[in-house]
């Protein structure tokens, strides 16, 4: 790579806004506060130095000819305020003994307006920067310059040359992800993508924190884009979009990863054909119970809710938290939707449907054969058909009983009163 420093009058770096990209893909969006950009007009207005800006030159179909490395807060910056964007502080000394505080561009004095025009600002222009190893000099290049800035973990692994981060990169832009409450700052989407494309890959929850991710990363550069990992995870996401067909307040950060992994689980074993609505009014149905939980007072509040309160609050990205997560999803949402099959004929269970199977009967037999009506242990219990497999009973929740193993072995394959009560 060849670098050129040249002096730019700020007049002359507004009249390149439309050939200049601020933000590349290895950028971090926008982050500034008003704060922030109010400072550097300080800075500016009186004539101290600023950092330098790097720009690379490229060649783009358009019109684009500098790609921003470097200085991406302070260009927007420069540019918002020529455009009268936002004003001065209001607490700004005078300069040059013009008072200027609260001011905009076109109210300043011509004598402070032309400080600003004629500020040379230090612009080191990168040349050669365009075969595929000079690609990554240039995001080394991002990387070394905000050593020592504040960079979010997902903002370094966005300057990550490889095609997991370009699977990341295109996950982050699916659809879905704008009907959620939060917002893509600071890569929020991608940070998203990155942790359910490493529980898909991991085949269920795992640990999701910013080292894994970095592995992730690492481990991936030439993961097949177009591969069968791949396709589900977009298969998932295809899903979820068609669920919420519109913007929803309820899908938060933490809720993104549970229904991701509750979709993915049904996709994988269950016929999803025409569940969306299913998914969608269950999760809304229990948002709504949730927040009326936490009103209560302590002695009337749901534990269970109030354990999941605690899922969501802490150490949302452990292994344990998701799956513990997982496991509260998939039995809230089976007891509310019962008859959702398997996707293969079967004479057993899923774990799943075990699961919410024994959550609703609270481990009591309900076939009352050779007991009373027994609690069982986890480990001890039968799920048993209600109408038995061979007589057509399907594997389906509403279709499934807890049975203490005397009583099932007692039945046998016979459709008795209480068994279909």
């Amino acid at each position: 790579m060849k670098m050129n420093k040249r002096p730019l009058p700020l007049s002359t770096i507004c009249s390149y806004e439309s050939r200049v990209d601020p933000t590349p893909d290895y950028q971090r969006p926008p982050a500034w506060s008003r704060k922030q950009k109010q400072l550097l007009l300080d800075t500016i207005l009186r004539e101290y130095d600023i950092p330098k800006m790097y720009w690379r030159a490229v060649r783009r179909a358009d019109g684009i000819e500098y790609e921003v490395v470097d200085g991406q807060q302070r260009i927007r910056t420069i540019w918002e305020f020529r455009k009268n964007v936002f004003p001065l502080a209001k607490d700004m000394d005078d300069v040059r003994g013009h008072k200027i505080a609260g001011m905009r561009y076109d109210d300043l004095p011509l004598d402070v307006r032309t400080i600003f025009d004629a500020y040379p600002a230090d612009v080191v222009i990168v040349e050669d920067a365009m075969q595929s190893e000079q690609e990554d000099e240039v995001r080394d290049m991002f990387l070394r310059l905000q050593n020592g800035t504040i960079l979010k973990a997902q903002e370094k692994r966005n300057a990550m040359t490889g095609s997991m981060r370009d699977f990341v990169k295109a996950i982050a832009r699916h659809p879905f992800f704008e009907k959620c409450r939060f917002t893509n700052s600071r890569f929020t989407y991608d940070h998203l993508a990155a942790q359910t494309i490493l529980i898909e890959m991991e085949g269920g929850p795992t640990s999701v924190r910013d080292a894994d991710l970095n592995r992730l990363y690492e481990k991936n550069s030439e993961f097949e884009t177009e591969g069968k990992v791949a396709r589900k995870i977009k298969r998932v996401f295809d899903f979820l979009n068609r669920a919420f067909p519109e913007k929803t307040p309820e899908l938060e950060r933490y809720n993104v990863i549970n229904l991701y992994c509750l979709v993915s689980v049904l996709i994988d074993g269950y016929v999803c054909e025409g569940l969306e609505d299913n998914i969608r009014e269950w999760f809304l149905g229990f948002e709504t119970e949730r927040k009326a939980n936490e009103d209560k007072d302590d002695d009337s509040k749901d534990v269970q809710l109030v354990e999941y309160r605690r899922l969501i609050s802490q150490s949302t990205d452990s292994e344990e938290s998701i799956a513990a997560r997982l496991e509260f999803f998939e039995r809230r949402f089976f007891d509310a939707v019962p008859n959702i099959e398997p996707k293969d004929p079967q004479r057993g269970f899923s774990h799943e449907q075990r699961l919410a199977i024994f959550r609703r009967d609270s481990g009591i037999c309900q076939l009352k054969l050779r007991c009373d009506g027994v609690k069982v242990g986890w480990e001890h219990w039968h799920a048993d058909h209600k109408l038995p497999h061979s007589k057509g009973g399907k594997s389906v929740v509403s279709n499934g009983q807890v049975a203490c193993p005397d009583c099932n072995f007692a039945k046998g394959a016979t459709t008795t009163v209480s068994a279909v009560a």
